[in-house]
C-alpha cells in the first residue's frame, strides 16, 4: 500500500557589503505577482514537443558564424587549439597562471554568438557573514525576483539539534534594474528543512527539502509571494524515505523529476539510507512516483534540452559529503534518451555527454538553442548539445549553480558573493525562454 503524501496544487490562479545600488535588508517584504502562472497546466498525456526557435526567426536552429570585429579592449581569450595555450587577441599571449585571467574563455566560435559583442561580468555583492549565494536559483518571472538557497550555516538555536547545528537560509532579491534591487530573507515554515535546488512551478517555485534527523525530506512547494506559504507535494517513496533531494526541474506534460543523493547522510544532519541514489518522477496529477535512472555515485543537478528528447543528469561524485575529494571518481554529464511507452516517459540510452576538467558539474541549465551550462570548479562550463566544450565563463572560486534571467541575463552563485553575467539578449535560458 502507497502511504507517500502528494498535493495536487490548484491549476487555475486567483488573480552586507555590497558592489552596484541596492538595499541590504532581511525584512519579509516582496511585491506581490498579478500574472498567470509560467507553467503549463498538469497533463497525464504525452506532450507535443515544443519547436526549438531562433529568437530571430524559425528557419533554423543553428546561428551563423560570427563575422563581428572586436574592439581593443576584448574581455574574452581563446584557446589555441594547436598549442592549447590561452592567447587573446593582442600582441601579448596570456598565460594559463595568470592570477586576473580575461572572464570569457573561446573554445569554438559558436560560443561568441552566445556571448554577443559586448559581453560582462560583474560582482553584485560580496557578504563575508555567511554563504548566502550556494544553491537553487529560481527566477521568479512575474514579479522580477530570484531565490536563492545558502549553503550550510552554523545556527545555535535549540531547533537546529536535528540538523547538527546547521541551517540553511533562502534569500530573494528584487530586481528594479540590473543594478539597482532590495535583498530579503524569506521566512517559512519548519517544513522545509535544509532547502537546497529548486525550480519554477506554478505562481510559485519547488524546492528540495533535505530533511533532518527528525523532519522527512521531499519536494515543497513554496508561493513565490509573502508570506511564502509551504505545500508539501511529496516525502516519501512508497514509505522509504528519500535520502536528501538535491535538484529538481519540472517537464512540460507537469512531472517533476529529481534527484536524491546521499549528502545529508554523509554531512551528518539526515539518518542512514534507506533507498539507492535514484534519479525520480512524480505526477502531481495521479501521484505516480517511479525511478528513472540509477546507478549514479552522486546525482545531482537534473535538466531537460529545450525539444524534452533528451535529460542531462550530472553526477558529482568527485566530492563527498564528508568534503573529500578523489578525483578519478565522477565529475560528469550523463545524457539521456527519453522515449514515450503507454503515454509514459522513460529514460534510455545512457551515454557520457561531457566530463568536467575542473571540479564538478554542479547545477545544469539548457538555453534556447540546446547548449548546455553547467557550474564547475572554475565557473560556467558551456557545451553545445553534441558535446562539445564551446567556452568557459571564468569565476573566481568557481560556481556551484546559477540561474537564467531576462535577455541574456544569467546570475551565478559563488558561496559569499553573487555575479552577474550579460551575454547576447538572443541567449536565453531553455526553462523560461525570455
Amino acid at each position: 500500500m502507497s502511504h507517500h503524501l502528494w498535493h495536487r496544487p490548484r491549476t487555475a490562479d486567483p488573480e552586507g557589503t555590497g558592489h552596484g545600488t541596492h538595499k541590504v535588508s532581511f525584512s519579509d517584504s516582496s511585491k506581490s505577482s498579478k500574472r498567470d502562472s509560467s507553467r503549463p497546466s498538469t497533463n497525464n498525456s504525452r506532450p507535443s514537443s515544443p519547436r526549438l526557435l531562433s529568437p530571430r526567426g524559425d528557419k533554423d536552429r543553428e546561428r551563423p558564424r560570427s563575422t563581428q570585429r572586436w574592439s581593443d579592449n576584448r574581455v574574452w581569450q581563446r584557446v589555441n587549439r594547436q598549442s592549447e595555450a590561452l592567447w587573446q587577441e593582442s600582441p601579448s599571449l596570456l598565460s594559463p597562471n595568470s592570477p586576473q585571467p580575461r572572464p570569457f574563455l573561446i573554445y569554438h566560435d559558436s560560443f561568441l554568438n552566445l556571448l554577443g559583442p559586448s559581453p560582462t561580468l560583474s560582482l553584485l555583492i560580496t557578504d563575508p557573514r555567511a554563504p548566502y549565494f550556494h544553491e537553487a536559483g529560481v527566477f521568479h518571472l512575474q514579479s522580477n525576483t530570484l531565490f536563492i538557497t545558502s549553503n550550510q550555516i552554523p545556527d545555535t538555536s535549540p531547533d537546529a539539534v536535528t540538523t547538527q547545528n546547521k541551517t540553511i537560509v533562502i534569500t530573494k532579491i528584487e530586481f528594479f534594474s540590473p543594478t539597482d534591487f532590495t535583498r530579503d530573507k524569506v521566512r517559512c515554515p519548519e517544513r522545509n528543512y535544509m532547502a537546497n535546488g529548486g525550480t519554477n512551478y506554478r505562481d510559485g517555485l519547488i524546492l528540495c527539502a533535505q530533511g533532518s534527523l527528525r523532519e522527512p525530506s521531499g519536494l515543497i512547494y513554496m508561493e513565490a509571494k509573502r508570506p511564502h506559504k509551504t505545500t508539501t507535494l511529496l516525502n516519501n517513496y512508497h514509505g522509504r524515505p528519500f535520502n536528501s533531494p538535491n535538484d529538481v526541474v519540472v517537464h512540460s506534460d507537469g512531472s517533476i523529476w529529481f534527484t536524491d543523493p546521499i549528502y545529508g547522510y554523509e554531512q551528518g544532519f539526515r539518518p542512514k539510507p534507506q533507498l539507492p541514489q535514484h534519479v525520480y518522477r512524480f505526477d502531481p496529477a495521479t501521484g505516480d512516483i517511479r525511478v528513472v535512472a540509477d546507478g549514479f555515485g552522486r546525482p545531482n543537478g537534473i535538466c531537460f534540452a529545450p525539444n524534452e528528447e533528451t535529460c542531462y543528469i550530472t553526477d558529482t561524485d568527485l566530492i563527498h559529503g564528508d568534503g573529500t575529494k578523489v578525483h578519478s571518481r565522477s565529475a560528469t554529464i550523463y545524457a539521456y534518451s527519453i522515449y514515450w511507452t503507454n503515454d509514459q516517459p522513460y529514460l534510455t540510452n545512457k551515454r557520457l555527454f561531457a566530463y568536467a576538467d575542473t571540479g564538478a558539474p554542479d547545477g545544469i541549465k539548457c538555453d534556447v538553442y540546446g547548449n548546455v551550462y553547467a557550474g564547475c570548479g572554475d565557473g560556467i562550463n558551456v557545451w553545445n548539445s553534441g558535446g562539445m566544450l564551446v567556452g568557459k565563463i571564468l569565476i573566481e572560486g568557481g560556481c556551484a549553480n546559477f540561474c537564467f534571467g531576462r535577455n541574456g541575463e544569467m546570475w551565478c552563485f559563488g558561496e559569499h558573493k553573487l555575479w552577474r553575467v550579460k551575454m547576447a539578449d538572443e541567449t536565453q535560458g531553455a526553462l523560461l525562454g525570455v
